[in-house]
C-alpha cells in the first residue's frame, strides 16, 4: 500500500511537472516572435526565454497612479501604462458610452471589480519581416473565482487632440486599429482576441450604427493570428510593476496577455507605411459591441507600430563653412523618393519615418572632380536595436542597409577639401658670386592675394589652395629685369603641403638679372676747342645713348638698366 502510494504521487509530481512545461511552451505566434505570449504568466523560460519580465528592472516615469514606464530589449519596445485602482477618482468613460464613440467624454468613476485595471502593457517587434504586438492587463484582486474579462486595446495613427473633457484622447482615422480581448471566465477558457479597423464608410461591426465606426470584427484567435491566456491557473509574479523589485504578486485571474501577427492578420501591407502612435485600454462590461458599455480607461500613452522605418542622410565639409560651397550629388537604390538629391555642407536628407523595411543603398558621386575626397562615412548614430543591418564602403562611396521598422539609419558623409601648393624658386646672376644663377633672397610674390618672400635659398611656398589656375606675380627689385614673363599661371590639380617631404606639388621658377646704367662723356680742354657727337648701339645695332657737345665742347650720352650683353659707343671728335 505505500508502494502504490509513492507511485500516485510519483505520478501527481509528473502531471504537475509536465502542466508547468506546457505553460511555458508558446503557440505559433509567440514562437515565430520570440516571446511567450500564452502562458499566463511573465516569467522567462525555455525554450524561448523572453517574456514580460525580460523588461526588468524598468523605469517608471510621472506622478502616480498614472506614471508610464519605455524600454526597447532585444528590439521589442516595450510601453506601460499605470491606471489608478479601487478607487472613484479612477478615470472612467462616461456612462452608455460605447466603442464607437469617437473623442468620448471622460470623467471619474470606480469600475466594477471585474473591470478595474491596475494597467496595461504592450510590446511590438518586427521579426522576420512581420509585426508582432503583445499585449497584457493586470487588474485588481477578484471577488469571484470565474471572473470574465473585456479589454479593448485601441492604437490610432493621428496626433489631433480630442476636445476638452477627452483626457488626451485623440482624434480617430480611417484604418486606426482595435483589439478586443473577450475572456468568459473558467480554467478551460481560451480568450478570443478580435480585430477592428475605424472606417469612413462601408459597415460597422454593430449593424444599427453608421460611418464613421468600428468596422466588422475579425476573429484572430481562430484564424491562428493571434493566441493568449489568462492566469486561471493560480498567482503569477510580476517584475515590471510599478515599485518592483520586489516582483509584485498577482493572484488568480488578475493577469490576461496576448500574441498577435499584424503582418498576417491584414494590418500591415508592405507596400503601405502605417504607423500607430497612441494608444490606451479600455475595460467592457461585455464582449458584444452592440450592449457594452465602455468602463476603466487607462492610458492613453505613447507607442511606436510601424512597418516602416527612418533614413536620414547628412553632408559635412573639412573645412567648415566650405568655401567652394559645393554640391555634392547622391544616388540610391532600393525605391528611396527622391532616388537622386543634392546636399551642401551642413545640409540632410530626411526621408521622414516613412521609409518601408527592405534593402537600400546610398551612394555618393565621385567629387573628385570638386576637390573634395570621402574621408568619413559614419553610421554610427543610427538606430539597429530592431535588426537592421548597415555596411559602409568607404572606397566605393555607399552605405548599404537593410532597414527593419522602427530602425532609423543616420549617416555622416564627411569630405575633405583637397588642397595643393605651389612653391616658388628664385633664381638671379651677380657677377660677384661666380657665373650662374644663384637663390635670391627678398623678393616678393603674389599668388592670387597671398604675398610671400623668398628665402635664403631663393624659395617661398603657398599651400592650402584649391584646385585651380593660379597667377604667380613676381614684384622685381629694383635693378633687375625677370628673365621672362613676371606673372606665370600655375595648374594645382594634386595634393600637396609646403612642408610635405619630400615635395610633391606644383614648382615655378622665376629668373633675374642685374641692370647697368652706362655714361660717355667728352670734355674739350679748351672751351669750344673741340666739338663731338657720341652714339652707343647695342649689339643689334639699336642705339640705346646718343649726345653731342654744347657750345664749350663738353657733352655726354647716357643709357639706364641695360641688360647684360656688348655695347659698342662711337665718339667723334671735331675739331
Amino acid at each position: 500500500m505505500k508502494k502504490r502510494k509513492v507511485l500516485i504521487a510519483t505520478v501527481s509530481a509528473f502531471v504537475v511537472v509536465l502542466g508547468m512545461t506546457l505553460q511555458a511552451i508558446a503557440g505559433p505566434v509567440g514562437t515565430a516572435a520570440g516571446f511567450e505570449d500564452d502562458d499566463g504568466n511573465l516569467a522567462q523560460e525555455a525554450p524561448i526565454n523572453f517574456d514580460w519580465n525580460s523588461f526588468a528592472p524598468t523605469t517608471w516615469m510621472g506622478t502616480a497612479p498614472y506614471r508610464t514606464s519605455e524600454k526597447n530589449v532585444s528590439g521589442w519596445a516595450f510601453t506601460g501604462l499605470e491606471d489608478a485602482q479601487a478607487t472613484t477618482s479612477d478615470t472612467a468613460f462616461a456612462g452608455g458610452t460605447k466603442q464607437d464613440n469617437d473623442c468620448a467624454t471622460v470623467n471619474t468613476g470606480k469600475a466594477p471589480n471585474k473591470d478595474d485595471l491596475k494597467r496595461i502593457y504592450i510590446a511590438s517587434n518586427t521579426v522576420g519581416g512581420d509585426v508582432f504586438l503583445t499585449l497584457a492587463w493586470v487588474r485588481i484582486p477578484q471577488n469571484t473565482t470565474s471572473p470574465s474579462a473585456h479589454i479593448g486595446f485601441e492604437f490610432n495613427q493621428g496626433e489631433t487632440p480630442c476636445p476638452t473633457g477627452s483626457d488626451g484622447l485623440v482624434q480617430r482615422m480611417a484604418g486606426d486599429m482595435l483589439i478586443v480581448y473577450d475572456f468568459e471566465g473558467g480554467a478551460t477558457d481560451t480568450p478570443v482576441i478580435s480585430l477592428r479597423r475605424w472606417v469612413t464608410s462601408g459597415s460597422c461591426e454593430v449593424g444599427s450604427n453608421s460611418p464613421p465606426c468600428w468596422g466588422p470584427s475579425t476573429n484572430l484567435t481562430a484564424l491562428g493570428f493571434a493566441e493568449g491566456r489568462v492566469n486561471t491557473f493560480g498567482s503569477v509574479m510580476d517584475a515590471i510593476a510599478p515599485g518592483a523589485p520586489p516582483a509584485q504578486t498577482l493572484g488568480t485571474n488578475e493577469f490576461g496577455e496576448a500574441g498577435i501577427n499584424l503582418t498576417d492578420a491584414g494590418v500591415f501591407d508592405q507596400n503601405v507605411c502605417l504607423g500607430f502612435g497612441k494608444a490606451f485600454g479600455v475595460s467592457r462590461s461585455s464582449g458584444n459591441s452592440a450592449t457594452a458599455q465602455m468602463k476603466d480607461l487607462v492610458g492613453p500613452g505613447d507607442v511606436n507600430i510601424t512597418n516602416c522605418g527612418s533614413v536620414i542622410i547628412r553632408k559635412v565639409t573639412d573645412p567648415d563653412p566650405d568655401p567652394t560651397d559645393t554640391t555634392f550629388t547622391y544616388s540610391t537604390t532600393g525605391g528611396l523618393d527622391p532616388a537622386t538629391f543634392g546636399l551642401k555642407n551642413g545640409e540632410f536628407r530626411d526621408y521622414g519615418n516613412e521609409v518601408f523595411a527592405g534593402e537600400y543603398s546610398v551612394t555618393e558621386d565621385d567629387p573628385s572632380g570638386d576637390n573634395f575626397l570621402l574621408t568619413d562615412l559614419d553610421c554610427s548614430a543610427s538606430d539597429d536595436s530592431h535588426g537592421t543591418t548597415i555596411d559602409v564602403d568607404l572606397e566605393t562611396r555607399t552605405v548599404d542597409f537593410d532597414l527593419k521598422p522602427l530602425d532609423t539609419v543616420d549617416c555622416t558623409f564627411t569630405n575633405t577639401l583637397q588642397t595643393g601648393a605651389i612653391e616658388i624658386t628664385k633664381t638671379r646672376k651677380h657677377a660677384a658670386d661666380g657665373p650662374g644663377d644663384h637663390p635670391h633672397t627678398g623678393v616678393e610674390f603674389t599668388v592670387d592675394g597671398t604675398t610671400v618672400t623668398t628665402d635664403a635659398n631663393g624659395e617661398a611656398c603657398v599651400d592650402g589652395l584649391i584646385f585651380g589656375d593660379y597667377n604667380v606675380t613676381e614684384t622685381v627689385p629694383t635693378g633687375y629685369v625677370a628673365d621672362g614673363n613676371t606673372t606665370k599661371t600655375v595648374t594645382v590639380d594634386n595634393t600637396a603641403s609646403c612642408d610635405d617631404d619630400p615635395y610633391g606639388g606644383e614648382t615655378v621658377s622665376f629668373g633675374n638679372t642685374p641692370l647697368t646704367d652706362l655714361t660717355v662723356s667728352v670734355d674739350s680742354q679748351v672751351d669750344g676747342g673741340t666739338a663731338s657727337t657720341i652714339e652707343c648701339v647695342d649689339e643689334a645695332d639699336e642705339t640705346v645713348a646718343s649726345g653731342s657737345t654744347g657750345a664749350n665742347g663738353d657733352g655726354s650720352a647716357s643709357a639706364t638698366n641695360l641688360e647684360p650683353g656688348t655695347y659698342t659707343c662711337t665718339v667723334v671728335i671735331d675739331p
